[in-house]
């Protein structure tokens, strides 16, 4: 899963307070014991290397493809959703559907998209616009018109709070944080092309070498585009992109909820924020007629203001024309295109070849026309049955949760009161969403892909800001239908399960229970659980920033994650590159709360009968397998740095060695002291 602390992710499974279960199966052999038995290394000792036991042979022999920078079991399934929604997509246009209707937009936009030869002839047309816009910049009010008019919203609540924008800036638009009636414009910091601040900033070699490359993808760029002086230019645009980044705000800060509470007045800007032309930024934004917007990172807007007062406007017009040239390039000549994913993909990423067009196109389609996908995808692989399965299942897990809120010793009754009061009002959405985003003011054209691309953004931007102003949607949905993922939106007290996620290996109806307690039983634990700690503490059953813990609990949460983010630090992913356990603190918490209570539920749905030994293995064993497994991953190093930079989930190896803080596992697989994962009784990190 990917999340943020504050904006998360989950699936589901569990039964328990009578409701219907997952049944506990007789003695089953094959594949419906839902554990890939084969990929087990039994030459390894689950106590010294867990992720090696579950999956050492799979790691022997598995390959990741050219075209990836990673596998395991989340490519397993994204693969197979991709080529369920390729179909989809690739099919829209066989019966001529009518001009103006999502399938002809589909259709449309796919074809354009594949149709290179077309985009070979456009060259840098499509971009005539913008380039002009930037190089007719004469003075600073010129520069603010221009960047607030490049303004787009982040609609990935995984990231919200680590926007990774070239512009200058980014939106996020949803609930105020103390406000929960009122819908409130969020500003964030962005303006750098690679990944985070660190790869300007980190001193290692590594990051080094990234810059060095960084500088010759600016000047090939540019010398692309037949742009003079393309050297002294790259120059340019990594000098302010340098100071762009010391301007921004940590990942770890970035996080921090209480910080990011700032509406200032759009007066305020202008004093807070001195150096950028506010009054024509918001302008140009579409964002004029707000009264308030909340300064995300307070002290990166006022520095990031200062820049654009203190740069020369040549500085910025350079850096704006590359950031153009370089946002478009995937969807421009195939020159622009392999220079583009030559850096990001092959340098960055270490991923060898390109995708095939048809993945690059389908990824493009979901990305742009989702619910369109989405409502086609759900129609043929999501029926009606599947979705009142799952409904149930997410039900049956919050009833364990609400039994095991009854038993926390920790927990104050004051406390356990406002928990109750949230468990009650969690709005879970299941599959899809209620309502389908409406297309129907959005152009498509079958020879324009670049076109489209811009006017899918603008179209997302403006469905944004419609929201200002309006009701609190509290069913809404950020993620479609075809993601492979999950979320935990606190502002809104609400899960969304998208049905992409609710496939096997994570959740497969004929396999042993015990399996899908231990993946995606563990997985729907670990969100749920975001609303009920050290973040969800921060949001009541409304969604409103107000902390409902005790003093006491508080006190309790704080020794528990401080030895936590501890036992994490030790974690080396890369030679000498450890895991940052105050940056991945947020989920590592989640990992433990989910696999708890994941194990509490499996053991309740066996109706106090014993766990069938099936294939040599116990329930527990078969429990922790299965969750080990869910987590199987292999990734090229360059990638690995990336996400150790932006990501605030540790690596996958190490989020499956969660087991260590549950008793349970310790008799499982015998683990003794001595060995390599065993954690004393009292630095098992508990916290339900």
């Amino acid at each position: 899963m990917q999340s943020t602390r504050w904006i998360l992710a989950t699936a589901i499974a569990a039964a328990l307070c009578g409701m219907p279960a997952l049944a506990a199966v007789p003695v089953a052999h094959g594949p419906d014991i839902g554990i890939d038995l084969a990929g087990i290394d039994h030459s390894v000792q689950p106590g010294d290397e867990f992720f090696d036991y579950a999956n050492g042979n799979w790691l022997k022999t598995a390959q990741i493809p050219a075209d990836r920078s990673s596998t395991g079991t989340f490519l397993k399934i994204f693969e197979l959703t991709e080529q369920h929604t390729a179909d989809l997509i690739k099919n829209a246009g066989a019966s001529h559907p009518a001009a103006g209707s999502n399938a002809r937009r589909i259709a449309d936009y796919y074809a354009a998209y594949m149709d290179e030869a077309a985009i070979e002839q456009h060259g840098l047309a499509p971009l005539k616009t913008e380039l002009s816009a930037i190089d007719a910049i004469a003075s600073k009010d010129d520069l603010a018109r221009v960047l607030g008019s490049r303004l787009r919203a982040d609609v990935d609540p995984v990231n919200a709070t680590n926007f990774h924008t070239e512009n200058l800036f980014g939106l996020f638009v949803t609930q105020g944080l103390e406000d929960p009636s009122h819908t409130v414009a969020y500003l964030l910091q962005g303006g750098v092309a690679m990944p985070s601040r660190d790869y300007y900033l980190a001193d290692d070699s590594n990051m080094a070498a990234f810059r060095s490359q960084y500088h010759t993808y600016v000047v090939a760029l540019f010398k692309q585009a037949g742009i003079a002086d393309a050297e002294a230019k790259a120059a340019t645009v990594i000098d302010l992109e340098t100071k762009i980044a010391k301007a921004q705000e940590s990942l770890v800060d970035s996080q921090d909820v209480h910080k990011a509470n700032n509406l200032w007045s759009t007066a305020d800007f202008a004093q807070k924020a001195p150096g950028l032309g506010w009054a024509s930024y918001f302008k140009a934004a579409g964002l004029g007629g707000q009264k308030r917007i909340d300064a995300w990172q307070p002290g990166a807007i006022t520095r990031l203001a200062a820049l654009v007062g203190s740069e020369p406007l040549d500085a910025w017009k350079t850096l704006l024309t590359f950031h153009t040239l370089d946002g478009a390039a995937p969807l421009l000549p195939k020159a622009y295109a392999d220079l583009h994913f030559g850096f990001y993909g092959h340098t960055l990423q270490g991923t060898p070849q390109q995708q095939p067009r048809w993945k690059l196109a389908v990824g493009a389609t979901n990305t742009d026309l989702g619910d369109a996908v989405g409502q086609l995808y759900v129609q043929k692989y999501f029926p009606a049955s599947s979705k009142a399965e799952v409904q149930q299942l997410v039900k049956n897990l919050i009833a364990a949760f609400d039994e095991r809120l009854d038993t926390l010793s920790w927990m104050t009754p004051a406390t356990r009161a406002k928990a109750k009061e949230k468990l009650v009002t969690l709005k879970v959405g299941v599959g899809y969403p209620e309502h389908w985003r409406d297309y129907g003011s959005m152009l498509v054209s079958a020879d324009d892909p670049l076109g489209n691309h811009l006017r899918a953004e603008k179209h997302e931007y403006e469905h944004q800001l419609a929201k200002l102003g309006k009701p609190v949607d509290r069913g809404e949905w950020w993620m479609t239908p075809q993601t492979v993922n999950a979320v935990n939106l606190p502002l809104q007290n609400a899960l969304n399960f998208p049905a992409a996620i609710l496939q096997a290996p994570f959740f497969d109806p004929k396999a042993d229970a015990a399996a899908n307690y231990g993946a995606i039983g563990a997985i729907i634990g670990h969100e749920i659980s975001h609303s009920f700690d050290n973040t969800g503490a921060d949001f009541d059953a409304q969604g409103k920033m107000e902390n409902w813990w005790t003093p006491a609990d508080e006190a309790h949460f704080k020794s528990a994650t401080e030895q936590l983010a501890k036992q994490f630090d030790q974690y080396e992913a890369l030679p000498g590159l450890h895991v940052n356990g105050e940056q991945t603190l947020g989920e590592d918490i989640a990992d433990v709360s989910g696999l708890t209570i994941a194990y509490l539920a499996y053991h309740k749905s066996l109706g106090g009968k014993p766990a069938p030994t099936i294939d040599g293995l116990s329930g527990d064993q078969r429990f922790f397998l299965a969750f080990g497994q869910a987590w199987r991953s292999k990734i090229r190093d360059a990638a690995q740095r990336q996400r150790l930079s932006i990501d605030v989930h540790a690596p996958a190896q190490f989020r499956a060695l969660t087991v260590r803080n549950l008793d349970a596992w310790y008799p499982a697989f015998n683990v003794q002291p001595g060995q390599k994962l065993y954690l004393a009784p009292d630095q098992r990190v508990k916290i339900w």
